[in-house]
């Protein structure tokens, strides 16, 4: 199980770890490493939400995001995306961009801080958008009841996360923006990414639902219905696939930029990080596989009370740096509060059943994967 989930990556850091020690040497190779444990550390909670995303999609559209989905975050996010960010800033082309990231890494290095405002409003926006999203709904299982049920009764006003977050961007950008105007736009845009492409992903999923529905009613009674995985296939999957790419692009905003700390060469952060991505990737298929998300209730929550603290995390960088280890302490440091909370509860509720009656109605019980990547 172990080395069908995370063979590529283990193959992908060989190969990696080898081209760093002969492109740097042996400190080349020691700054891939600590980047590669940089990036798993600040992406862990991305795997946990890819992982829920995941598992409503078709096996079709799991094994596009496991294959493009990687070679987009690998290349596209960190190492692409550097050097297109500090072309736009300094007005150069491509080539130009990749001539000054290997021969003025000083002034490459001081581009991309020039622009991390502009990237830190569209991430945590986009991030922002999503925790809101999630407090602000009803659920039947609460990690915190004391804050979530209060939260999720506020969130019936309608579009209150919309409200929270522009009025969030519009104080930051008051109060610590260099050039208000321009982390307002990138925040308002990053808002109109998150709405657009997921209420995008809702409204075919919903389509899907409603044709398969129409088909079931025809079929013989015998028939059992489609779960909720299958819905997301073709126009559904296609959006939930570029939702999911576009999540991942905003957590790897603080890793790119967070990574100049550690190394200025593009190759080396690309290198490092690209393993970091690799074992994200794995792990998100080892959640599917393993139906972990359903068997631990509360990873989910502690995933998103992560992504909002580096939501937050973000927004206050735009006027104060805040170091790698704080916005990685702080989502580890959830994720495996709430991963503690969920074997605690799943023994309570081993208990309750075993005693009889005083177990409840059962609800609490793991649930069955839907479905499994092959």
């Amino acid at each position: 199980m172990i080395l069908r989930t995370f063979g590529w990556s283990f193959g992908v850091t060989a190969v990696g770890l080898l081209i760093a020690l002969l492109y740097g040497g042996p400190s080349g190779l020691a700054l891939v490493a600590v980047l590669a444990v940089l990036e798993i550390s600040l992406s862990f909670d991305n795997a946990v939400v890819n992982a829920k995303v995941l598992d409503r999609m078709s096996p079709f559209w799991q094994k596009i995001f496991l294959t493009i989905g990687i070679a987009i975050a690998v290349f596209g996010m960190r190492l692409v995306f550097p050097l297109l960010i500090v072309g736009i800033t300094a007005k150069l082309n491509p080539y130009e961009a990749f001539d000054l990231a290997l021969n003025d890494s000083d002034r490459y290095h001081h581009l991309m801080e020039d622009a991390y405002p502009m990237i830190a409003a569209f991430g945590g926006m986009f991030l922002m958008m999503l925790f809101l999203d999630f407090v602000f709904e009803e659920r039947a299982d609460k990690w915190l009841p004391w804050l979530e049920r209060p939260l999720a009764r506020i969130g019936k006003l309608d579009q209150l996360a919309v409200v929270v977050a522009g009025g969030s961007l519009a104080f930051v950008s008051w109060l610590a923006a260099d050039d208000p105007g321009e982390v307002m736009i990138s925040g308002v845009l990053g808002m109109v990414t998150y709405i657009l492409v997921n209420g995008l992903g809702e409204l075919f999923s919903g389509a899907g639902e409603d044709d398969e529905e129409g088909e079931g009613s025809e079929a013989s009674a015998g028939r059992s219905g489609p779960s909720s995985l299958a819905l997301a296939t073709g126009k559904a999957g296609f959006f939930l696939f570029l939702y999911l790419e576009v999540l991942d692009a905003s957590f790897s905003f603080d890793g790119v930029i967070g990574a100049f700390a550690i190394s200025t060469d593009p190759i080396v952060i690309a290198l490092g990080l690209g393993i970091g991505a690799m074992y994200i990737r794995s792990l998100t298929v080892f959640l599917v596989r393993k139906g972990t998300l359903h068997e631990y209730v509360y990873l989910e929550h502690g995933a998103h009370w992560a992504i909002g603290a580096l939501a937050v995390c973000m927004l206050v960088s735009i006027g104060h740096h805040v170091p790698e280890w704080i916005t990685g302490g702080l989502g580890a440091g959830l994720i495996i509060a709430a991963f503690v909370s969920s074997v605690v509860r799943n023994r309570g509720v081993e208990d309750g059943a075993s005693g009889g009656p005083s177990g409840g109605d059962g609800a609490g019980k793991p649930l069955e994967p839907s479905t499994k990547i092959q």
